[in-house]
């Protein structure tokens, strides 16, 4: 593991070739550590912080274009020449990005229930439950569920929601993740694929079939960006694909990028 200013947080596990996980809004590495604990067995997995979440930086700016320059900037730091990639949900979008402006440094991608289109705000009710959060009255995890479950109700949600709490030396909580930097960026995150640039790498688009971030409406501008695309779905699979079935998710993963 390691940490530096400026520089994503990672952690590393494996041997061989590159592989680089990248996480969704209000996630972190961690979230991915099934994934890149069973991948690493074939690869060398570097699972990051994205800025503004987990222990990564935090920075008032925030954008597809900043987060994969982010990443850039990471494998420079590590010498890595091109890497394979999976992105979920938001790291989906770097990844796409990244593939976009860096053609040369992405091998394959795996872009994990997420379309390159804008998409409509959905997530107000979390941001008003997180942001009801009084860190100096809701001094416990228990405290701060009870303010977010008035917002939110579904609890591996709320659980998953916290988990961006941490508890400080002197007693209390903070925040790990800079809420007010994703707030104000929000509409940042919500944002498509611009259409100037085409990846003609190999691309693999995995679906949940009970999620509606990739829909058949979507495919002309994906195959328009990324026109050596295929798609997987997995059945009874919401958003939370990668966590809900994660056999069947890392066994897709690894027959795509041992192609």
């Amino acid at each position: 593991m390691k940490i530096m200013d400026f520089n994503l947080y990672s952690n590393i596990k494996g041997e061989g070739e590159t592989l680089i996980l990248l996480h969704g809004l209000f996630g972190s590495a961690d979230n991915l550590g099934r994934i890149a604990t069973e991948l690493s067995n074939d690869f060398k997995v570097h699972a990051l912080d994205l800025r503004n979440h987990g222990q990564s930086f935090h920075s008032d700016e925030m954008d597809y274009a900043l987060m994969a320059q982010d990443v850039i900037n990471y494998m420079d730091f590590n010498t890595i020449e091109s890497a394979c990639f999976i992105g979920h949900s938001m790291g989906g979008k770097v990844a796409m990005t990244l593939a976009l402006e860096f053609p040369e440094r992405v091998r394959k991608l795996i872009v994990a229930d997420i379309s390159p289109v804008t998409y409509p705000a959905h997530h107000n009710e979390i941001f008003s439950g997180l942001l009801a959060i009084n860190l100096v009255r809701d001094k416990t995890r228990n405290a701060a569920d009870k303010v977010l479950a008035e917002y939110v109700g579904e609890k591996g949600v709320r659980q998953f929601l916290l988990k961006n709490l941490q508890t400080v030396v002197e007693g209390g909580l903070k925040w790990r993740v800079n809420l007010d930097a994703i707030y104000d960026n929000y509409k940042n995150i919500l944002q498509g694929m611009k259409d100037d640039k085409v990846y003609k790498g190999s691309v693999l688009f995995i679906a949940g079939a009970l999620s509606d971030y990739i829909k058949p409406e979507y495919k002309e501008k994906t195959l328009n960006l990324f026109p050596n695309t295929q798609m997987k779905v997995i059945p009874e699979a919401t958003h939370w694909l990668h966590a809900e079935k994660p056999r069947i998710f890392i066994g897709i993963c690894k027959r795509f990028l041992e192609k």
